[in-house]
């Protein structure tokens, strides 16, 4: 029965189309992963460290917009799942987990490897049942109708983790072939002789009224002063469809670095300097908008939350596909749950054509003295720094690739620093919760979804934090090129005002850990480049592109050089600017 109930799971998930599995060893999870090795149509990647596989499963879900089903054995190795399950909660990325356990009569007893497992992830997944032995006497449907419900539950906005935690008792595999269970009525027999799942869930679509709609375009087209703000986008169609509404509306368009509209894309309203405009204050002198239109997600940048909680517009609205209140400022006046890509093509057809282009050229000009500041700034010297870094990497990018970017100071500099001028690329980052754990395996995850070659930015922590999910890149045939930054310590912790307490801050923040990466490469069979110039970095990065092999390119940088840099741009920008 451990085996029939394997099957029936493993079965109906992928009938459900979860057919990528992350495996990690254990006994008391043979069912499932007899069942996963046994099924033609499965895909499986396994991982010693259940935190990196349910990382990898997290990147996985990232870029197919499908769910991975993690697979683990009882105890603490389901306590690893938690960081990336928190993340998949908080940025709304479906995750199917599935937890082996301890039967009824070896639970809080003093037994092996038992911890209380039900209900361990809390708040963070959107479902959770404690699944019965498998027993005779317990019809199949009950297994199939429950993945139905987990896969629903994951997938319905919010989208995210469901927990299914399995207990098997002894012994785990027989010496006979598995069979199926016996049905014994017409539906049992219809599931076995077909390929669909046994309940099928339509999932719902939000869409806005439209007499809602009507009011809507009425006030975007009374607006002479507007911002369109674009937060993170799922996926291609989004960022058509948005493309779409950019060009009708005619507003100036501040595109968050997850958008896909910040690197190698520049519509005719796009902003892409709009931080370091807003540290310089020009949208004080160019004009103040009354109305922001938001759609998507969260933005990376901590200067436009500022200015909107300053600015305190008249009208501040929210389109994103969920219920969840992401008003961390409080200044948002109107939140409009809806599909994005219906929002998009149906506000279009009401919304007129703005004519007064005085506000967004304003806005585009002063980008463009910032785009001139940052080329004599960065793009004219050899020093390899931190920000060069992000650009020659924009500039570089391979056409049909993806981009994944950790937390700290990757993700702000590329969205701050970014060329527009490179190949245009998915790009992904752990935003959710925005921890450092788990990005390597995060990225070789989005490497499979996306089926394309990707490249890492990684901080020197982040890559430590991660280390041993470089042995998953030996099973990924994507190449990933990591770049890592290595400053040796927190560089994001310098920006903070604890960076003047000297004594202090060194140790506690700054954390030097004084490693190289060079060795780690080799041990993970990894080719390795060590670059010194912008034109070294440039030159071993398209070689590491071409050749289509797994790289780690090591790029030596000074914390405090790092944080002097930053701000000697910031001040070259307003000089440049002060016209504006």
């Amino acid at each position: 029965m451990n085996l029939k109930w394997g099957h029936l799971i493993v079965e109906e998930l992928i009938r459900n189309s979860v057919d990528y599995y992350c495996l990690s060893p254990g006994s008391r999870c043979t069912p499932l992963s007899y069942a996963v090795a046994t099924n033609q149509r499965a895909v499986s990647r396994l991982h010693f460290d259940e935190r990196g596989a349910a990382f990898h499963s997290l990147g996985y879900a990232r870029a197919s917009g499908r769910p991975a089903a993690l697979v683990c054995t009882s105890g603490t190795a389901a306590a690893n799942y938690l960081p990336a399950i928190v993340e998949a909660s908080a940025d709304m990325v479906p995750m199917v987990v599935l937890t082996a356990d301890r039967p009824p009569e070896l639970r809080d007893c003093g037994a092996n490897q038992a911890i209380d497992q039900v209900g361990l992830f809390g708040k963070y997944v959107r479902w959770q049942v404690d699944m019965p032995c498998p027993d005779e006497s317990i019809s199949p449907e009950f297994v199939l109708t429950t993945i139905d419900q987990a896969i629903y539950r994951a997938m319905r906005p919010p989208a995210g983790p469901v927990h299914i935690n399995c207990m098997f008792r002894e012994p785990f595999l027989s010496d006979d072939p598995p069979t199926l269970p016996f049905f014994g009525d017409e539906a049992g027999e219809r599931w076995l002789q077909g390929r669909e799942p046994f309940t099928g869930h339509t999932l719902p679509k939000s869409i806005i009224d439209p007499e809602r709609l009507h009011e809507l375009a009425s006030l975007l087209n009374r607006t002479s002063t507007g911002l369109l703000v674009v937060g993170a986008l799922k996926n291609a169609t989004q960022r058509v469809a948005v493309q779409r509404l950019s060009v009708k509306l005619g507003w100036p368009v501040l595109p968050d670095v997850a958008s896909g509209l910040r690197l190698g894309f520049e519509g005719p309203n796009t902003i892409p300097y709009y931080d370091l405009l807003l540290s310089s204050g020009v949208f004080d002198r160019a004009g103040r908008p009354e109305v922001v239109l938001h759609v998507g997600d969260r933005m990376v940048s901590k200067r436009l939350p500022a200015f909107l909680s300053e600015l305190s517009p008249r009208r501040y609205i929210m389109v994103a596909d969920h219920p969840r209140r992401h008003d961390f400022v409080h200044r948002i006046t109107d939140r409009l749950e809806s599909d994005l890509v219906s929002f998009c093509d149906s506000i279009v057809s009401g919304i007129e054509t703005q004519q007064d282009r005085r506000f967004v050229e304003a806005l585009k000009r002063a980008s463009n003295a910032a785009a001139e500041t940052l080329r004599a700034n960065l793009d004219e010297t050899e020093n390899l720094t931190e920000p060069s870094c992000a650009r020659l990497i924009c500039r570089n990018l391979a056409d049909n690739s993806g981009l994944f970017l950790t937390n700290s100071m990757p993700v702000r500099d590329m969205d701050v620093f970014a060329d527009t001028g490179g190949a245009a690329a998915s790009v992904a980052c752990n935003r959710g919760a925005s921890g450092i754990d788990g990005t390597v395996a995060s990225a070789a995850g989005f490497a499979v979804g996306l089926d394309r070659p990707i490249t890492l930015l990684v901080g020197d922590l982040a890559l430590l934090h991660d280390l041993n999910s470089l042995a998953i890149l030996k099973t990924v045939a994507e190449p990933v090129v990591a770049v890592v930054i290595n400053n040796n310590g927190g560089g994001i912790f310098s920006f903070l005002p604890i960076a003047c307490q000297a004594g202090v801050f060194e140790p506690f923040f700054g954390a030097p850990h004084g490693l190289t990466f060079e060795k780690a490469s080799a041990m993970f069979g990894l080719d390795y480049h060590h670059p010194r110039t912008a034109s070294e970095f440039a030159s071993c990065y398209r070689q590491a592109q071409a050749a289509g092999r797994h790289t780690l390119i090591e790029v030596t940088t000074d914390r405090s050089e790092n944080l002097k840099l930053h701000n000697d741009i910031l001040q070259q920008v307003s000089k440049a600017l002060a016209r504006f």
